[in-house]
């Protein structure tokens, strides 16, 4: 891999904001640690906002503009073909995004666009269509760390208020879930968005705290 290539993958992963060992990104980079320890010298020599040091990890501070991408005709089709499915689904806010960044790309790719031709998209899932209203919301939500205030009803028709900080969001060809720290339970809980009956947003906030985690569910889930 060209060095300038390795650069933008290494700013790439260390864009999370989290500490990263020398070892994990010299492997994810498929170069050896002493290639990486001198990748990340140069990276701060140049200015980019990278913290760390051999032996302790590197972590990226500060926002980085990455320079533009060159897509293949097949990456365009792909992008095409995922913008025009979220164009077509019932959460409208997405579907309002979709459109304008299909017509960003049209400005600068006119010619690839023009030649895939249009495809069409239709969600028959009943369920999807009742969750589409709290999906901006609740992406809003899981992005500013809000906590929400929701009304459900469960499969066995039982109604309860919950007050939940919202982690993810999951889409599985028919329905949503909404994976989320309920406060009422002290525990985590997997909502399906369609039977949410009302959600709004509580006046309060959170941040990531150890047990409460995304990766935290998905490593309890991994246990024996």
């Amino acid at each position: 891999m060209p060095r300038s290539d390795r650069f933008i993958d290494l700013i790439r992963i260390l864009r999370d904001g989290k500490l990263h060992r020398a070892a994990d990104l010299a492997k994810a980079t498929g170069v050896s640690v002493r290639t990486t320890w001198r990748d990340m010298a140069r990276l701060q020599a140049n200015g980019v906002p990278i913290e760390g040091e051999r032996g302790i990890g590197y972590m990226l501070r500060d926002p980085v503009a990455l320079p533009p991408v060159a897509l293949s005709r097949d990456e365009f089709e792909a992008l095409r073909l995922g913008l025009g499915l979220v164009a077509s689904g019932a959460d409208q806010t997405a579907a309002r995004a979709a459109v304008s960044l299909r017509a960003k790309i049209a400005a600068v790719a006119p010619t690839i666009l023009a030649e895939a031709g249009s495809d069409s998209f239709v969600f028959s899932s009943a369920e999807a269509a009742r969750a589409a209203p709290h999906l901006g919301l609740i992406r809003r939500a899981i992005r500013e760390h809000l906590t929400l205030a929701l009304a459900y009803r469960d499969e066995a028709g039982e109604d309860s208020q919950r007050r939940v900080r919202p982690l993810q969001l999951e889409f599985w060809g028919k329905v949503w879930t909404l994976l989320a720290w309920c406060e009422l339970r002290g525990d985590f809980r997997i909502f399906r968005v369609d039977m949410i009956q009302g959600l709004t947003p509580d006046g309060g906030a959170f941040l990531p705290e150890p047990g409460r985690t995304v990766e935290d569910y998905l490593a309890r889930q991994a246990r024996p």
